[in-house]
């Protein structure tokens, strides 16, 4: 179905082969230089060993916790975001990917993981609280919530777009839950088999797909998968609480660990389709919406694309999980270098593929299917290949905003163009529509089970029994109490308004993140290097407030999006006084004359509890 006649046009390999080019250079060079010179990783006693519960302390070989750390962070945004971003052209959002992962997201994930390892794997609240004041930390605790429950709603609204009324994609996703589960207690009673696991658990997802179809044509079957919207709003956040409560051997750990090795090797398959098809971007380089009106963003380039592609370049939840599940289980602390730096770079790939599948469409079809039926009317275009994709897939493709259907559709019209694939479309639409799912269900776990760690902190300082994370009771009452929270909003938002405050507050949040690890590099007598962290955080920091006046003033009050509004508000306001605080911070720090030693031997300007 792909058309080669696109002359003039930039092949899809040449962006693929020149984004490994430019990530394999950043690890080797920026990477390196940053762990040895900047953070000069050690071989210290880390919290996962040091306080080993066996719950949420775990040493975990490098390889498994990269797995885990990259299943948690990748979900669906750097798989929404460069699709919602190329009505701007491919190039403005290639770019932005390979120059804001290798300079900005990298770094933020790497310095965040690092500091939390320092900090006997707290969250970045309580480094705020430590490295900067008691205000700022209490403040970042707050808008720690604010933030994943923003990702979440809009990471499940995502998915339930690309669910509702499709029982064969409901029951592929639907039954990988028994399968992580399965594999939890297999690997719990058998450590010594995670080979024969991981073998295990992938065979079962690829059968998932090809009994699919047969499966949904018995009646009471296809009835229990088809689901209407409203059923699957309810469902994905009780399955975050479920999630959240388990412990995290059984779920959260064999999911993350094998949707990892599905998630790389699907994208390892798009990149090896790609070599083989060679398609062409159809895409323009940039298009006339860059100064605003298209279909998926009303908002011009500048400044709306740092903030839609969000996690495919910088993200703000990678602090979340950065500071949250991660560290606790970092058996050796060189290790945050591959686990951090190289997550976030693998990261970044799969939104240069989400780019690459969306642009490989036809841009009539783009819109059609990724904007709202009425919007698309009113572009007056007609479509080329969306019939004809429609009938191959089986599902009803048009209308479905949100980007999970656009990329599934695109990944399948690569696939299925290599030779001899041409009739397994269907099979590889409703194997993308996994994809997706996959990634988005492994954010809802960790990042549910980090929201329950940031209220549990907030609701500690007044209720201290609820700083224990074994006491069930608070498990379950503080998950109960977030998953109602994010619940709400998938219930009650829509894509085209819960993903540009997502992208908002991910930003601002990852800025924030970035000025407070500056402040505790400062402090261990490092400001020569603090610019690495310090000019992506002010850099994102101001270009992200500017979108977030431009949502306010121009769509929020105009509209009397009122909850939005509030929420916006909210976070301007309480991410301005961290950053206004924690520059503060710097100011004083650089005053200090004299160095003092800390516990571990290091020429440090002052000393904070966890370094005495």
């Amino acid at each position: 179905m792909l058309d080669f006649l696109g002359a003039g046009h930039l092949g899809a390999l040449t962006l693929v082969f020149a984004a490994l080019c430019v990530f394999a250079l950043g690890y080797r060079f920026y990477g390196l230089w940053l762990a040895n010179k900047v953070l000069r990783l050690d071989d210290r006693t880390t919290p996962a060993c040091s306080l080993n519960d066996n719950h949420d302390y775990v040493p975990t070989q490098k390889m498994v916790l990269f797995g885990f750390h990259f299943s948690s962070i990748s979900a669906a945004g750097p798989l929404i975001g460069p699709i919602l971003a190329a009505q701007y052209g491919y190039l403005p959002g290639a770019l932005w990917i390979l120059a804001g992962s290798v300079l900005g997201g990298a770094v933020h994930d790497m310095v965040v993981l690092f500091a939390s390892v320092r900090h006997k794997g707290r969250s970045l609240a309580n480094i705020a609280l430590l490295e900067v004041s008691p205000a700022v930390g209490h403040v970042c605790s707050v808008a720690g919530l604010f933030i994943v429950s923003l990702t979440l709603a809009g990471l499940s609204i995502s998915v339930v777009n690309a669910m509702f009324n499709s029982p064969w994609a409901t029951f592929t996703v639907a039954v990988t839950v028994p399968i992580a589960l399965s594999l939890g207690l297999f690997l719990r009673s058998k450590p010594n088999k995670v080979f024969l696991g991981t073998m295990g658990g992938l065979g079962l997802l690829i059968l998932a797909i090809f009994i699919g179809p047969w499966i949904v044509k018995i009646p009471f079957l296809k009835e229990m998968f088809t689901l209407d919207r409203l059923t699957l709003c309810w469902a994905i956040p009780i399955y975050g609480f479920v999630a959240s409560v388990l412990p995290v051997w059984l779920l959260l750990g064999p999911r993350g660990y094998i949707s990892t090795f599905f998630k790389l090797g699907t994208i390892c398959g798009l990149a090896l389709s790609i070599l083989i098809v060679r398609p062409p971007l159809l895409m323009d380089p940039v298009t006339s919406f860059i100064s605003g009106g298209g279909p998926n963003l009303t908002g011009p380039m500048f400044p709306f694309l740092f903030i839609t592609i969000a996690c495919g370049a910088v993200s703000g939840f990678h602090a979340v999980i950065g500071s949250g599940t991660t560290p606790k289980m970092v058996k050796n602390e060189r290790d945050v270098l591959f686990v951090g730096y190289g997550a976030m770079l693998s990261e970044g790939f799969v939104a240069i593929m989400a780019l690459v599948s969306a642009c490989t469409l036809f841009p009539a079809d783009y819109y059609a299917i990724s904007a709202r039926p009425e919007v698309f009317a009113a572009m007056g275009l007609e479509t080329v290949d969306l019939k004809a994709l429609a009938l191959a897939t089986r599902e009803n493709i048009q209308g479905r905003p949100g980007g999970a259907v656009t990329l599934a559709v695109g990944m399948s019209n690569i696939f299925a163009s290599i030779p001899f694939m041409s009739s397994l479309v269907s099979y590889w639409y409703h194997f993308a529509i996994m994809f997706m799912a996959v990634f988005i269900l492994t954010a809802i776990d960790s990042g549910t089970r980090v929201g329950r760690f940031f209220l549990q902190e907030l609701v500690g300082q007044f209720w201290p029994r609820f700083n224990d994370k074994r006491w069930w009771p608070g498990i379950i009452i503080m998950s109960a109490v977030f998953t109602s929270g994010w619940g709400f909003l998938v219930i009650t938002g829509d894509i085209n308004t819960i993903w540009p405050l997502f992208g908002m507050s991910n930003q601002l949040l990852a800025s924030c993140a970035l000025v407070i690890c500056t402040s505790m590099l400062i402090r261990l007598g490092r400001f020569k290097y603090a610019w690495s962290t310090a000019v992506p955080g002010l850099f994102l920091g101001a270009l992200t407030l500017w979108a977030g006046y431009r949502q306010i003033f121009g769509v929020y009050l105009p509209n009397e999006q009122f909850t939005l509004l509030f929420l916006a508000l909210a976070m301007v306001a309480m991410m301005l006084f961290i950053l206004i605080r924690t520059i503060g911070h710097w100011i004083s720090l650089m005053s200090v004359k004299s160095f003092k030693i800390d516990g571990f031997g290091d020429h440090v300007l002052a000393l904070t509890k966890d370094s005495m």
